[in-house]
């Protein structure tokens, strides 16, 4: 219930009325069945934005810590992502960020549509940096498609932003690619649709 509160009620007519987002392709998306999302990741709102582009419930991994911390705030932060369907990941990646994944792998099992940003942090920037390959290890885990999707347009103060959603990477695209190569091939795919650039080296961690 909060989830279409947060989006039709709360949040969303607000961004959308900042962002005017424009939004193509969203009828790639299929009204069932399990998807992957993933985007490049400019500002906080990219999150959001990608929900409100989707007709379905999206449910995206946040860094650990929005879930962390003490006092009113804290508790008001925590609540507000875990009822907006958001998960905490350990950005550390490798095997820290295993019991997300995990639950990742859990929402796609039952038919659900689970978004990441494969950079891992923030990237302000014309530029789309190396991808941490969680998002492809699960994709062939499952055998869920991956819908690269390029965001562009909120790092601006008023630009317009745009949520573009690609062609699908599916199993016979990756079946025979391993984690690392299927996850630069996506990231190639997500800078053509956000029309930026690609950089060969990790972002560093973003710490706001």
């Amino acid at each position: 219930m909060w989830y279409w509160l947060f989006k039709y009620v709360l949040v969303g007519p607000l961004l959308w009325l900042r962002y005017r987002p424009r939004v193509v392709g969203a009828d790639r998306i299929p009204s069932a069945g399990p998807v992957i999302v993933a985007a490049n990741h400019r500002a906080f709102v990219d999150s959001l934005l990608i929900c409100f582009a989707i007709s379905r419930p999206v449910y995206f991994v946040a860094k650990q810590e929005y879930f962390a911390g003490v006092g009113w705030p804290a508790r008001l932060r925590r609540w507000f992502f875990t009822a907006a369907g958001q998960i905490p990941i350990d950005r550390r990646g490798g095997d820290h960020a295993g019991a997300a994944l995990a639950t990742a792998t859990a929402i796609l099992d039952a038919g659900g549509v689970w978004a990441i940003h494969p950079e891992g942090t923030r990237t302000p920037g014309d530029r789309i940096y190396r991808g941490r390959t969680g998002v492809m290890r699960v994709a062939q885990t499952t055998g869920a498609a991956v819908y690269p999707v390029g965001i562009r347009g909120t790092g601006g103060r008023w630009a317009r932003a745009s949520v573009v959603i690609g062609a699908p990477l599916g199993p016979e695209v990756t079946a025979d690619l391993d984690a690392r190569a299927a996850t630069d091939r996506l990231m190639a795919d997500i800078a053509v649709l956000a029309a930026v650039g690609v950089v060969g080296e990790y972002a560093q961690r973003d710490r706001r």
